[in-house]
């Protein structure tokens, strides 16, 4: 057995490797360790976590007078945590990996350069450093499944920057799924 699960079961000690974080029914954020379980709440506007959830008796249902919730129209941006680093990216099934440079990660995706352009909605794998902010340790390496959800060519955005040196595609993608690599 694994080091690390001997001694989550028999010392209670645990080196957490927390999951993405996800949204609780009541809105919260909130991340679970995927060794021992023990569940922390999440601050996206700080990046961390704030307290370990304690699970209570479950509340009783409490019937709603009205039918229907008003809800705000307009949503704010899901806060970009700034990187620089190296990825890995191919087509699902496809045997051909490239390099890339993530530009930004936030909870609903990823923002990344790379020299090859997909297009929209095309399943990809990514391979990267999952930052210690989020996954709680270093060097956490990811694989993830995603989906291209922007795909904007470089020379466009060149005569914005006029720092780009590269003809490299910019491409935005949705995080489906993820597993650390170990």
């Amino acid at each position: 057995m694994p080091q690390k699960i001997m001694d989550v079961l028999m010392l209670g000690r645990c080196s957490h490797e927390f999951s993405w974080p996800r949204r609780g029914a009541d809105g919260d954020y909130y991340q679970v360790c995927l060794l021992c379980a023990a569940e922390y709440k999440y601050d996206w506007t700080t990046m961390r976590r704030t307290q370990r959830v304690e699970h209570g008796k479950p509340e009783p249902m409490v019937r709603r007078t009205h039918t229907r919730e008003k809800r705000p129209s307009w949503t704010p941006r899901a806060r970009r945590l700034k990187l620089d680093v190296a990825l890995r990216y191919r087509v699902n099934n496809t045997s051909t990996w490239y390099e890339g440079t993530i530009d930004n990660l936030s909870q609903t995706g990823l923002l990344f350069h790379g020299p090859q352009q997909l297009p929209v909605n095309a399943l990809i794998e990514m391979v990267f450093e999952m930052p210690e902010e989020i996954s709680g340790q270093k060097n956490s390496n990811v694989l993830c499944q995603g989906r291209v959800i922007r795909s904007k060519d470089a020379m466009e955005k060149q005569a914005q920057r006029k720092e780009a040196e590269t003809a490299d595609g910019l491409l935005a993608a949705s995080i489906v799924d993820y597993k650390f690599i170990h």
